[in-house]
């Protein structure tokens, strides 16, 4: 299926990009953040604004043992544990945050990490689906998920086609007809040199779905060029403040990045149109000041026409250019000033097909 529908918004390559903006753990443990996250994202342009539904102890367990320590990267020398029981959202904020943004009238979903999630957020008419990277390989996670019959977005971090693909059999056969895919880097932030946007298309060409991306670099610029591959959602980290020292703050966009993110992938996709070779509406004006033949010597009725009697210039009132080989050698059949723009009817014996 070549679009999927949230909230009545129709999403694929034929309509404007859908901007989720992502929540994640960016309200650092207060609600109000929360509510001022979603109010920001509704002032942004975002379309839709996404949070994640766990608790530490639905996503891993409470241990030291190595298998279970953060060895690199933003979360060095956490534990699973102790970085999702920082992270999560609150299970009892979810109704306050999900009638906060019915009444600023802002689309809200969520990622479940298991079946409780899905049937808690079933309770919550939660009208979409995340599938997280990490949880991509967990079949029977998404097979639940997907038997809501809602639309279900999955992300491909980590994930070989053949694990993509057997994610979206598996929804499917789940009964699941709106399924869209978020090409990602599991890397925060991530590298935009390894984001390798064509893969975006290739998904597109081989599993007739919807295809976006989840983006964790920076800036903007990939997510920008993205929707030139056929990108039809963006998802994107989203806060208060960068710096609020919050588990992905410090990879997220402020406001200011939201609303360029909003604009910039809209502009991108109108840009985008259509194959096309005619004159545009705004060219039209400026069609006259294409290249045309003139003469630029007065002339007297039958004399042949020489070289230095005409020229290829600016307006384009006169004939092609291309036609001036052969008009050379013709007589003018009338008197003609110099600045007269070259028509057919100025020459003697002239054959029009010529042209």
């Amino acid at each position: 299926m070549n679009r999927i529908i949230i909230d009545n918004v129709k999403i694929g390559v034929k309509y404007q990009p859908y901007i989720v903006a992502e929540m994640s753990a960016n309200h650092n443990g207060k609600i109000e953040n929360a509510f001022k996250l979603i109010k920001m994202a509704k002032n942004c342009g975002a379309d839709a604004v996404k949070i994640q539904t766990y608790r530490p102890d639905t996503i891993t367990i409470k241990s030291n043992k190595e298998d279970f320590k953060i060895k690199d990267g933003l979360w060095k020398g956490k534990t699973l544990y102790d970085l999702y029981e920082w992270a999560h959202t609150p299970w009892e904020w979810h109704k306050s945050i999900f009638e906060y943004a019915k009444k600023v009238d802002m689309t809200i979903f969520s990622s479940p990490f298991d079946k409780s999630a899905v049937d808690f957020l079933e309770d919550l008419n939660c009208p979409a689906y995340k599938i997280a990277s990490f949880e991509l390989v967990d079949l029977p996670l998404i097979e639940y998920v997907a038997s809501t019959k809602k639309p279900v977005i999955m992300s491909t971090g980590m994930a070989n086609f053949e694990e993509i693909e057997e994610a979206v059999s598996v929804c499917r056969d789940s009964g699941c007809k709106e399924i869209a895919l978020l090409h990602c880097v599991s890397a925060y932030p991530a590298n935009p040199s390894e984001y390798n946007l064509r893969t975006i298309a290739d998904l597109i060409s081989k599993l007739d779905v919807v295809v976006g991306l989840s983006d964790h670099t920076l800036d903007n610029t990939t997510a920008i060029s993205s929707i030139s591959q056929g990108a039809s959602i963006i998802e994107k980290h989203f806060t208060l403040d960068r710096n609020g020292g919050g588990p992905d703050d410090s990879f997220s966009l402020e406001k200011d990045g939201l609303q360029d993110l909003c604009l910039s992938t809209k502009t991108a996709w109108s840009a985008l149109g259509e194959v096309n070779y005619k004159k545009t509406k705004s060219e039209k004006e400026n069609f006259v000041f294409r290249r045309s033949i003139y003469f630029v010597k007065d002339l007297m009725k039958g004399e042949i026409i020489k070289e230095e009697h005409i020229k290829s210039i600016r307006p384009g009132f006169g004939l092609k250019p291309k036609f001036i080989n052969q008009i050379l050698g013709l007589k003018v059949s009338q008197n003609i000033s110099r600045g007269t723009a070259v028509k057919e009817d100025h020459f003697q014996n002239f054959k029009k097909d010529n042209l």
